[in-house]
């Protein structure tokens, strides 16, 4: 049964006439690409500088933290229901945006936030016992120190905004979401484990390639002490 499902999933990929047009899978694929894309941007640039400057300053973070973890225990599909009951609802694709930004806001802030104050105290002190200035530490000390945290934030936000903007096809709007709800709409399995695949995919591939941007502009990579013992 299972080998007949995914015999279908690929039967249904392989078909051309399922990727061309306003329903198919490069469409769906472009307007899945946006809606993530653009959530995780305004999210990073919300969430990234409050949880790096909390962190170096070491004040109020663990209670934005806690406040942005709040958002963790509210279902997304909750969310946008009620957005889409505002005035909102007319807005296009903003209610699903908005959405998947509150959701990705708690690991990219905690994972920030948590980065800067692991950083070892040690090696701050003696960067500022060296006259360093604030925003000197911050950028050459406490921000490559903190870097793994926070593309490890990053990685997870992206997976789980990319896997859960198909929350979109539930209030009539694009992405790969709509694929798989046609296919339950018209009892197609095969066409709705196709869509679940296509969605894994795409995450693999984000995560993929969050992971070489790591590697190519990891602070690490190009610091004084890692050149030299290199």
């Amino acid at each position: 049964m299972t080998g007949g499902v995914l015999g279908g999933a690929w039967d249904w990929l392989a078909d051309g006439a399922n990727w061309s047009g306003e329903s198919g899978v490069w469409h769906r694929l472009a307007e899945h690409a946006y809606v993530s894309g653009l959530a995780l941007l305004l999210a990073c640039a919300v969430a990234l500088p409050a949880g790096l400057w909390l962190g170096h300053l070491g004040r109020g973070g663990a209670l934005a933290v806690n406040v942005s973890n709040v958002g963790r225990a509210v279902p997304v599909f909750a969310v946008l229901a009620l957005f889409m009951v505002s005035p909102l609802r007319n807005a296009g694709y903003a209610p699903t945006v908005i959405a998947l930004v509150l959701f990705a806001v708690p690991p990219l802030l905690t994972n920030a936030y948590v980065g800067l104050r692991e950083v070892d105290r040690s090696v701050v002190e003696a960067a500022r016992g060296m006259g360093m200035s604030g925003g000197q530490l911050f950028r050459r000390v406490e921000l490559p120190l903190a870097w793994p945290m926070v593309m490890t934030g990053l990685r997870s936000a992206a997976i789980q905004v990319v896997a859960t903007a198909t929350i979109a096809a539930m209030v009539g709007q694009g992405g790969l979401g709509r694929i798989i709800t046609a296919g339950f709409t018209t009892y197609n399995t095969p066409q709705v484990v196709a869509g679940a695949l296509l969605v894994a995919l795409l995450a693999l591939l984000v995560e993929g390639a969050l992971v070489a941007a790591d590697r190519l502009l990891s602070p690490l990579r190009h610091s004084p002490s890692r050149t030299e013992h290199s």
